[in-house]
């Protein structure tokens, strides 16, 4: 297609800045720029009709680690890496908080409960253990212990009695807080071209001509947000990870009121609209699950599907409004990837499922490497 004189002027020349992506990474990024370099002119490129990947298709958890997820990170990283995982985790969502506001973004810390299965006996005392030892480590960041033994009163079925309780995790309305995000980036005069897929770029020194499957454009600076999509565009390890969710129809007198973790928390739930939303599963297959493709499949709803019935809504009658996913950025490490690739390119990407924790930051991270 041809484009006008006008399109061209308006959107696709004399750009300072490029952003590839409008997720929470991407729009945070831009907003940035625009406080840095209030004269600027910045796109952003997003491929999809809305935010792609997993900034509007994630379960909407403002949290930073249950206490089996964090016990299980201290097998692969030091107490050291681990704490400013957290630390990064906790300033990301009190820096969302403030930049958008709680009432905005419909936030609620009605406390997070890690919930164990009958026979997860032993995994259970295995936390216990450790609890006095996680919560020393996080005392720093919250001057108070965030993990404690709790009763389990939530009429859970084939759950134990006992449920690890942090009155420090909340939760969010995603679709408010990306709308939100696209409100203040397009009061600060940034560019958001939808329905356009960067195929390629290249850094020419004085500028980067970046190539779209619509046109082409060049820019002074890009800056790549696309997370689980990363690795069709640069070189970085990022491993795409899909996880698929289901959300109920509202249900009368639900009692499941917070946000829930089970099995380290590869399956995790929340109350919301009076439905209840569900997701995980991606440990049953994690070959099958390690893609860019959205999709569901068979065997990880039938799972979702069985946890409802079994376990969160035993004798309740429910169904079934919604099914999606998700695409998630990960890597050996949990660590996040944002750094310089070349003279004027740049990609703060590898999120590890806590996008809506750090995103905010790692977003600011990435136009200050500039």
């Amino acid at each position: 297609m041809k484009f006008s004189y006008w399109e061209i002027k308006t959107w696709l020349s004399n750009i300072d800045f490029v952003i590839i992506g409008s997720g929470i990474v991407g729009l945070n990024c831009a907003l940035e720029l625009r406080l840095k370099h209030p004269k600027s002119k910045i796109v952003v490129l997003e491929k999809g009709l809305v935010p792609y990947g997993a900034s509007t298709r994630n379960a909407g958890f403002a949290c930073f680690g249950s206490l089996t997820e964090i016990l299980s990170d201290l097998d692969s990283h030091s107490s050291l890496e681990v704490y400013e995982l957290i630390k990064k985790r906790v300033s990301g969502l009190r820096r969302l908080r403030n930049l958008l506001g709680d009432k905005q973004i419909k936030y609620k810390q009605l406390g997070g409960n890690e919930i164990f299965l009958e026979n997860d006996t032993e995994k259970l005392h295995h936390s216990l253990a450790k609890i006095n030892e996680i919560n020393e480590l996080m005392e720093p960041l919250f001057n108070n212990k965030v993990f404690k033994l709790s009763r389990n009163t939530f009429n859970f079925k084939n759950t134990l009695d006992e449920i690890i309780f942090n009155k420090f995790e909340g939760q969010i309305d995603t679709g408010e807080m990306m709308d939100s995000l696209l409100n203040n980036v397009y009061k600060a005069n940034i560019k958001v071209i939808n329905n356009v897929s960067v195929e390629n770029y290249e850094d020419l020194g004085s500028s980067v001509q970046v190539c779209t499957d619509q046109f082409s454009l060049s820019c002074n600076k890009l800056f790549i947000a696309t997370n689980g999509f990363s690795e069709a565009i640069i070189q970085e390890k990022v491993v795409p990870a899909r996880a698929q969710v289901l959300i109920t129809k509202p249900i009368k007198n639900l009692r499941a009121i917070g946000t829930f973790h089970l099995q380290q928390g590869y399956y995790y739930f929340r109350n919301i609209d009076d439905r209840i939303l569900l997701g995980g599963g991606r440990n049953l297959d994690f070959q099958a699950e390690n893609t860019s493709q959205f999709g569901i499949t068979d065997s990880i709803q039938s799972k979702l599907e069985q946890l409802l019935t079994d376990v969160i809504l035993p004798e309740t009658n429910f169904e079934i409004d919604q099914r999606w996913s998700g695409i998630m950025g990960i890597g050996n490490k949990k660590t996040t990837i944002t750094k310089q690739l070349s003279n004027n390119v740049y990609c703060g990407v590898r999120l590890g499922g806590m996008g809506v924790a750090i995103g905010t930051n790692i977003g600011a991270e990435l136009a200050n490497l500039i």
